[in-house]
């Protein structure tokens, strides 16, 4: 049997900040294939810059998505991110209270609408599949008020779906695990991120 892995999600999944080939989608793609001693064939569809917004239009309405999320017996989604730093920059940069929990509390629905249409379009499939999503880490550190929000994002999104939490992983090992550009992680924080979703394991794969 051949299993596909599916990846949805923004930069992250893109693989930005890691050498090419080197992103977490493909080294987990490598742990996933070396766990379950097949071949697994994946679709990277990470996009840069997408909000949950975005993702939760494309799981609705865009063919590819929709058919690659359907045959997947693997998927991990990566956004919010890029919610919160969009509502931090429409402010001039500033801590605008309000429009961050406006961003929070719209991510949460988007995020609730991508889970639920996974879910829906994997109904009536007798492939058992995993649904994984990767938390968020702050690219903000000395900025002490992101912490409060990217915590409740995380939050919510491991009570919606099985997250891999790396938040205090990159806690202090920003240098080590950001690239140059101080947001997206190095290629050891995108490996850092693929042990993490291998950590979770792979039981409901077995048959």
């Amino acid at each position: 049997m051949v299993y596909n892995y599916t990846a949805v999600g923004d930069s992250l999944t893109f693989g930005i900040g890691a050498l090419p080939g080197s992103g977490f989608v493909p080294l987990y793609r490598r742990y996933a294939e070396d766990h379950l001693q097949k071949f697994v064939a994946y679709e990277n569809l990470g996009v840069l810059g997408l909000t949950s917004s975005a993702l939760h239009d494309r799981v609705l309405h865009h063919p590819v998505f929709r058919e690659h999320l359907k045959s997947a017996q693997i998927i991990t989604v990566s956004v919010g991110g890029n919610d919160l730093i969009r509502a931090v920059k429409m402010s001039g940069g500033r801590a605008d209270h309000a429009a961050l929990d406006q961003a929070l509390a719209r991510s949460r629905v988007h995020l609730s609408g991508i889970v639920r249409e996974i879910r829906r379009l994997k109904t009536g499939s007798t492939d058992p599949y995993i649904l994984r999503a990767v938390g968020l880490y702050n690219p903000y550190p000395s900025w002490s008020e992101a912490a409060g929000y990217v915590n409740r994002m995380n939050q919510f999104l491991g009570n919606l779906v099985p997250t891999a939490e790396i938040y205090d992983l990159f806690l202090g090992q920003e240098r080590e695990l950001l690239s140059l550009d101080g947001v997206h992680p190095n290629t050891k924080g995108h490996r850092v991120i693929a042990e993490q979703l291998n950590a979770m394991g792979f039981v409901s794969l077995h048959h």
